[in-house]
């Protein structure tokens, strides 16, 4: 008898998580689709990834680089980064997203569509009253959080 197992459906959106503080991701997300198999990466740590992200990618592929947890990339060799593998590169910030009041408002109304459809979940990691809000900052800059946290006045 065979036995037809359930797909384990993704949490938050991710079928693979790799920390890359622990593991070299690059090397990990070549294991899981080959090596160059990525069409996009969207890098929120900056400088300890910018490398790795890059090697990832698909000829044509996109790295869209939001964040810079790790340090901020202030230079990119643009013959050796992007020429090589023909990469569009984008560092978008919500600003440009809601340049106009409309814009923002409409934003915001599809995050919270999204939350009230039941489309994601916001779940809250830690809560911290008003009085422990430096322990908030310490936590969040120490990376304890693994997720929200929100101070409750």
């Amino acid at each position: 008898m065979v036995q037809k197992l359930k797909k384990k459906s993704p949490k938050n959106g991710c079928h693979h998580v790799i920390n890359y503080s622990e593991k070299n991701f690059s090397e990990e997300v070549e294991k899981i689709v080959g090596k160059n198999g990525i069409d996009v990466v969207y890098d929120g740590v900056g400088i300890k990834t910018f490398k790795g992200s890059i090697e990832t990618l698909k000829i044509r592929g996109m790295m869209v680089a939001f964040g810079n947890a790790s340090g901020y990339v202030d230079k990119i060799d643009v013959k050796k980064d992007i020429n090589a593998k023909g990469l569009f590169f984008t560092r978008p910030s919500i600003a440009h997203y809601t340049i106009k009041r409309e814009e923002l408002v409409e934003s915001a109304k599809k995050v919270f569509d999204a939350i009230l459809s039941n489309k994601f979940k916001v779940v809250i990691s830690k809560k911290y009253s008003l009085d422990d809000a430096a322990q908030a900052h310490i936590d969040l800059e120490a990376r304890l959080l693994t997720g929200p946290a929100v101070i409750i006045p």
